[in-house]
């Protein structure tokens, strides 16, 4: 039985949007060990089901194929983000830290 992980990513660092982070992955955990192709040098693994990423809108909807296909899975919560509010004018306060 394949052992999969449910989980919302998190945004990318290189940009501030948040594409691609409101939609839930399913993915697989690696059955074999991953090795270096003696060629070429590519890593490569004997099962293929640690290339297939599933996209549902829901976690209930991920959480339902999971079930329906016999699946163990976990689920990995996301982390919240934390706003903090600023003001351009608190750059100019004169009680402010250097």
């Amino acid at each position: 039985m394949a052992q999969a992980r449910i989980l919302r990513p998190a945004k990318s660092a290189m940009s501030s949007g948040k594409a691609g982070t409101r939609r839930w992955i399913l993915e697989f955990e690696s059955a074999s060990k991953r090795t270096p192709e003696p060629l070429m040098g590519w890593i490569s693994a004997a099962d293929t089901l640690n290339q297939v990423r599933l996209k549902f809108p829901t976690l209930e909807a991920a959480e339902a194929f999971a079930i329906k296909q016999g699946l163990s899975y976990s689920v990995e919560q996301p982390h919240d983000t934390k706003i903090t509010a600023k003001s351009y004018a608190d750059n100019f306060r004169f009680d402010r830290i250097r």
